[in-house]
């Protein structure tokens, strides 16, 4: 690894479940694995689609693994959202600001509202950005509904193409 890295953070890309949370879904490092909990419990800045739902999601980290910080003092910023009717292309002055803490060596969390960030969910700008900036992109493996579907369904997934989920 170079020096030039050593001294930024990196983007995680934290998977979530696709059951929101509710009163019968099994525990999250069930579902997620303890390794992905562990991970997203250290994390102290946050990019997300919904601020509300990444809280959602870091009290269920928390009944597994203790927060770095209190949930109040985590850093969470919402991805901007496009005007109705208009592409998804942010200002990249937006999207450097969101990878701001990496240039000051914090890691950031990038999770949607469910699956995996940047596949079928918004994301993939800002993952384009940290890597125009020389920012690592990690991903971490767990539950995405479109890897999931696939692997479940049979088909040929040497020869597979998404087009957008059903309406």
């Amino acid at each position: 690894m170079t020096k030039h890295h050593e001294t930024r953070g990196s983007l995680v890309l934290v998977p979530n479940t696709l059951d929101l949370g509710t009163a019968h879904a099994p525990p999250l490092a069930q579902r997620l694995g303890a390794q992905v909990v562990a991970e997203a419990a250290r994390l102290t800045h946050w990019v997300a689609e919904d601020a509300k739902m990444a809280r959602v999601f870091l009290k269920r980290v928390a009944q597994h693994t203790p927060l770095a910080l209190p949930l109040q003092s985590i850093d969470i910023h919402e991805l901007p959202r496009p005007p109705k009717g208009r592409a998804a292309v942010p200002d990249s002055r937006a999207l450097d600001a969101l990878l701001a803490p990496t240039l000051r060596g914090h890691d950031i969390g990038l999770i949607s509202d469910a699956g995996l960030p940047a596949v079928a969910d918004p994301g993939a700008l800002l993952v384009a950005a940290a890597h125009a900036a020389g920012v690592r992109v990690w991903p971490l493996a767990g539950a995405s509904s479109l890897m999931l579907a696939l692997a479940a369904s049979g088909l040929d997934g040497q020869r597979f193409a998404f087009a957008g989920y059903l309406p």
